[in-house]
Parts: C-alpha cells; structure tokens; sequence
C-alpha cells in the first residue's frame, strides 16, 4: 500500500465517480494506488456519504411501513399490592397514616420494618405493627409476589448433585 496523498485532480475525480454510483473497491482500482478503505475515509471527510441511488440501481426506495402503537402498561400503584386477594394466615393492615416507630433503634425482632415515607424527610418512620416475620400482613402482601417460592437448597452445585443422587 502506497501512501498517495489526493491530489484536486484525484478529488474530483473521486467526487465524479462516487456521485455516479460506483463501488469504492471501484473508484480505488480506478484511482490506483489506493484501498477501499481509503476512498471511503476520503468521501466520509468530504462530506459526500449521502449520493442517494447509485446510478445503476432499479430497486425502489424503502419506505418504513408505521407499526402499530403497543398499549402502554399501567404502572400499579405503590400502595395497593399485586395480589389483592389477602391470604388467610395474613391480615390486611396496610394504611397511608405514619409509622409507629420513628427511630431504626427502637425497631424489635416482632415489629414491621416496612419503611413510610421519604428517608430524607423529618416525618420518616417504620411501619411499627405487629409482624410474625419482617413485615407485618399487608405489608408482607407488598413486598412479595405471587408465584412459586425460590428453593434456595436448589440453587447450591452440591445439593442438587446430591438431589440428583449422584453423591
């Protein structure tokens, strides 16, 4: 590869070719001592990428066909659960009024942990009721969803060889 520096002589030339709809592997056996690669660098910088139809070309132009809209999924809101059947073990208990703990301190091993409102606010609290688990009932209702419960014993290498008797 040669390193032939381009000439007006060379642009023109290269400029005609291009806007008559040749290949660049083309205008570069045409031009000589050129690559591909460089009459494409050369018609990128002089600006002159769009020709449109080459000249030679009896395809039609693409015109996009419009594609129907989606319906737009509705976001649920943030206090009611995705499951609004309550469960028989689990109360419903869930309401907009401020927590009954405002301190991460005073938060025991049977109460809600569920955050109320902003972090950054001064009226930030802890849910407070009474909870079997983490979360109390209803806010236990948000916080999961329904469906089948990961094992987590089936996820570790070695239980499910064993599982699998092959241990």
């Amino acid at each position: 590869m040669s390193n032939v520096g381009w000439s007006e002589d060379r642009v023109t030339t290269l400029s005609k070719l291009w806007l008559d709809g040749l290949s660049a592997s083309q205008i570069a056996s045409q031009l000589g001592g050129v690559t591909r690669n460089a009459v494409i660098g050369k018609v990128h910088r002089l600006g002159l990428a769009d020709r449109g139809m080459p000249a030679g070309s009896s395809r039609a132009s693409r015109v996009p066909t419009p594609r129907a809209s989606r319906p737009r999924r509705q976001a649920m809101p943030a206090h009611r659960p995705r499951d609004a059947t309550p469960r028989a073990s689990q109360p419903v208990l869930v309401t907009d009024t401020p927590g009954l703990i405002t301190n991460l301190v005073h938060l025991g091993a049977h109460v809600c942990k569920w955050p109320i409102g902003d972090p950054q606010s001064t009226t930030f609290s802890f849910c407070g009721a009474p909870a079997s688990g983490r979360y109390c009932g209803g806010h236990q209702l948000l916080a999961t969803r329904p469906g089948k419960a990961a094992a987590p014993l089936d996820r570790d290498p070695v239980v499910r060889r064993a599982l699998a008797g092959l241990i």
